[in-house]
């Protein structure tokens, strides 16, 4: 079988905006940071409310799809099986979508709710430590798992009932603006544009991981900090999500997610058993009620009145933040779900994906905020996590968490290996879902061509490292943050589209029933059809 061409207008146009825009970034980092931090401050600030109202409608949405009469529709004809077993289907979903910012935050975000709690709590108090543990598992639950999931049902419908043969998020609107305007310009500039979300995206993810990395091999082999050491990191990185991506899905992508899968479950029973059991336990089950309990005002706040800031409009910059992920993981997600179903899909990332990170945030941030309470009991029984955060940064503050547990060295060894695979796989899914929407015609089986898939994995790296050298980095991760507020009425077109497709082909079905069932009985004329019918 040929590998699949490249659509020329989508792969061209793309590499010239990133290269670009990366030009204007490096030739003036700070205005460009100052500009794109004001547009960003006024997009979550005046279009807030539409991020929470469009979020908690996504969420709704998919209840109600997973629950009605299209939950068994399946991604193939009725006879098509999986191609990945559920176990694999559902490690590289969850280990594409979180990537390294999930051992990251998972590990120290309570710290910022503990100083800067909502609803008007005082700070460091135990009121305080309640709300700390449960936003983050809001954050990374439900409704971030159902902006991740919106766009992947559209476009894997698109490709495995309705057979088109592009993964790309233009393809999932075809239904809305047709099929000669999904291939035409307006299609390219939509696909264009998520593109750079992408590797918007990506520059956010290393930005996170990259100075953890570091903190940690300076902490236990005594390398210094330098840009150098981050080239190096980011070019190790390059090399193993490159050779994995150019293996393909089967082989090198499904592997990477088992072994990334199975080290973070060692890694979190490890602590789990080693650590504050019982804090765990409880501090989990206390958060867990927290979060049912107040699940919807949390979903809706805004302190319009108190206007305390930091958790509602750390809320809405999540949102934004999962809307500028979620059309590739929609793509990502729809090329390994060929034979599940409607229901499984939207279970296996609301529940699967939930579940996932209320595990990282349940070991590791409970874990780190034991160390802390112990801390204000008694300061040699304890760690000063906050206070490290606020002093030195939260990688400090994060690797002083693992050094102050039972094998501290090397749990902080396994922690870096797991964050380095992670990020990993994250950048191996963005690299195949780049190389996939900038191709042609793609037949059923197919992948993108490896060299198309490898170009996109060292793109990445090298845009990543000159970025990162000349200043340019936070003001990618600015614009693709502030590109999430278009793509909100991207995925509202998508998703009509995809509901649209659904009724049509009810009714198709319907009408085919109908007619096999006159042609049984020998009733042509109209009349009784009209009645049957």
């Amino acid at each position: 079988m040929k590998q699949p061409k490249i659509d020329k207008i989508i792969f061209f146009s793309a590499v010239a905006v990133i290269a670009i825009l990366s030009i204007l970034l490096l030739a003036d980092p700070e205005t460009g940071t100052k500009i794109f931090g004001n547009a960003l401050i006024f997009i979550t600030g005046k279009f807030g409310t539409l991020y929470l109202l469009g979020c908690a409608a996504a969420f709704g949405m998919l209840v109600w799809l997973a629950l009605g009469k299209y939950g068994n529709i399946k991604f193939g004809d009725p006879e098509t099986k999986p191609e990945f077993s559920t176990k694999s289907w559902v490690a590289m979903l969850f280990t594409a979508g979180i990537g390294s910012g999930l051992m990251y935050w998972g590990t120290i975000e309570w710290a910022w709710y503990y100083l800067y709690p909502p609803y008007q709590v005082e700070p460091k108090s135990v009121e305080a430590a309640n709300w700390a543990a449960t936003y983050g598992m809001f954050h990374w639950g439900f409704t971030a798992w159902a902006i991740y999931c919106l766009p992947a049902l559209p476009i894997a419908y698109a490709m495995y009932v309705r057979k088109y043969k592009n993964a790309r998020l233009s393809t999932a609107c075809a239904g809305v603006i047709g099929e000669k305007h999904a291939q035409g310009i307006v299609g390219k500039v939509i696909d264009v544009f998520f593109m750079f979300g992408i590797i918007g995206g990506v520059g956010t993810s290393l930005g996170l991981a990259t100075p953890l990395i570091s903190q940690a091999l300076s902490t236990m082999i005594g390398v210094e900090k330098s840009m150098t050491l981050d080239a190096i990191i980011i070019v190790a990185w390059t090399i193993i999500f490159g050779l994995s991506v150019y293996t393909g899905l089967k082989k090198g992508l499904k592997i990477l997610s088992d072994i990334n899968a199975w080290l973070f479950i060692g890694v979190a029973l490890f602590i789990f058993v080693f650590g504050p059991t019982v804090f765990i336990l409880s501090r989990f089950t206390d958060s867990l009620g927290l979060l049912l309990q107040n699940f919807v005002r949390m979903s809706f706040y805004t302190d319009s009145v108190g206007g305390s800031g930091f958790a509602e409009g750390w809320t809405i910059f999540y949102w934004a933040w999962w809307v500028a992920y979620a059309p590739f993981m929609g793509i990502f997600v729809a090329r390994i779900s060929k034979g599940r179903t409607i229901r499984q899909l939207v279970a296996a990332e609301l529940i699967g994906g939930t579940l996932g990170c209320w595990l990282a945030f349940a070991v590791l941030g409970n874990t780190s905020m034991s160390l802390q309470l112990a801390f204000a009991k008694d300061p040699a029984a304890g760690v000063d996590v906050a206070g490290i955060m606020e002093k030195s940064g939260e990688p400090a503050a994060i690797v002083a968490t693992f050094q102050a547990l039972p094998g501290g060295f090397l749990l902080l060894g396994a922690f870096t290996i797991l964050t380095l695979i992670f990020l990993a796989t994250t950048l191996d899914s963005s690299a195949y879902t780049l190389a996939d929407a900038a191709s042609k015609e793609i037949e059923d089986g197919q992948e993108p061509a490896k060299w198309h898939r490898l170009f996109w994995a060292i793109a990445l790296g090298a845009i990543a490292i000159i970025l990162m050298y000349g200043g340019g980095l936070k003001a990618l991760q600015k614009l693709s943050v502030i590109t999430s507020f278009p793509l909100i009425f991207i995925l509202g077109i998508a998703s009509y589209s995809f509901l649209k497709w659904l009724r049509e082909d009810e009714i198709k079905v319907r009408n085919q029933e109908a007619d096999n069932e006159f042609t049984a009985y020998g009733k042509k004329d109209e009349s009784t059809r009209a009645i049957v019918s």
